[in-house]
């Protein structure tokens, strides 16, 4: 491909001066190269122009998934944020004269909807492993420290045994961008721990691992670590036990945790923290979900309404 070397030297740049994870670096790696096809006669970046990134916008609108519907335009803009970074760095770094990147337009997506369990849902929910067993006391701690913690699911899958601390309930976590934020375990979530932990007559490594699937290779017990997609088949597993309406996610936890703090009066900057969003605005989208009780606290207690 033409822009090979360029790309190759971009990611190069993120993983050694940005220090972004394997994951941002394959994913980056994807859309540009995706790119690259479709931009078959650009030699350098210095010939993406306006024309080429026109073109390719309407390549991607144009684009159906693997169940034959149009890519969301979150997903396209997907594509649109690496090449904004990629054309930065030639920019800034290599002082190429290229298309500036801020001309580069994203696509206006639809406002996100956000799925969050009641109280009522919650509860049903996270009681439901049996936590007479081995793998129900395992997944019980899952789903409250998700609850807990607002975790994302890759963040709840690479902890470690020792990156809890059950005295202070803190756990430190490597976040998006590497950025390190700690988070806090409830005394629910700490008991299901607790339990769970005093099951395992083991020295394996990491947090979470799976009872099936064979005897562990390595030492540390590293192929027994939960997967992201194994968190969500469970997630998917007691919303049915259940008997939930909705089809939640790891993040349903998550956004429920946000939304339950807010509701309760929780400073949003302190969500911001807690959540690991790097801008405010991210954490704002939960103001939707909270703003009915707001409007409940305003009818009740403001003056006007009496």
């Amino acid at each position: 491909m033409a822009l090979d070397k360029y790309i190759r030297k971009y990611l190069e740049y993120l993983e050694i001066e940005k220090g972004r994870s394997a994951k941002t670096l394959e994913n980056y790696e994807h859309y540009l190269r995706r790119f690259s096809d479709f931009a078959k006669t650009a030699d350098s970046p210095i010939e993406i122009d306006s024309r080429l990134i026109r073109e390719f916008r309407l390549h991607l609108n144009r684009q159906r998934d693997q169940s034959g519907e149009p890519l969301k335009k979150q997903t396209q803009n997907y594509y649109l944020i690496a090449l904004r970074g990629f054309l930065r760095y030639f920019a800034r770094v290599e002082e190429m004269d290229v298309l500036p990147a801020d001309r580069i337009e994203l696509a206006k997506e639809d406002e996100k909807k956000i799925r969050v369990l009641d109280e009522v849902q919650l509860d049903g929910f996270l009681s439901s492993p049996d936590v007479k067993t081995n793998l129900g006391r395992r997944d019980k701690a899952i789903l409250e420290l998700l609850f807990s913690t607002g975790l994302r699911v890759s963040e709840l899958t690479s902890l470690n045994r020792d990156d809890i601390n059950l005295k202070t309930r803190e756990i430190a976590v490597v976040g998006k961008g590497r950025r390190v934020r700690v988070v806090f375990v409830s005394d629910r979530a700490a008991k299901a721990l607790v339990s769970y932990l005093e099951q395992r007559d083991d020295e394996f490594k990491p947090l979470f691992i799976r009872y099936t699937g064979g005897a562990p290779v390595m030492k540390a017990g590293e192929d027994l670590r939960l997967t992201p997609r194994s968190i969500q088949r469970l997630v998917g597993k007691y919303a049915r036990r259940a008997g939930l309406a909705i089809d939640p996610t790891p993040h349903t936890l998550r956004h429920t945790f946000a939304t339950d703090l807010l509701r309760e009066g929780a400073d949003l900057r302190a969500v911001q923290e807690m959540l690991g969003h790097k801008n405010v605005s991210t954490t704002q989208i939960y103001t939707h979900i909270t703003n009915p009780q707001l409007k409940e606290v305003h009818r009740k207690y403001h003056r006007g309404n009496k």
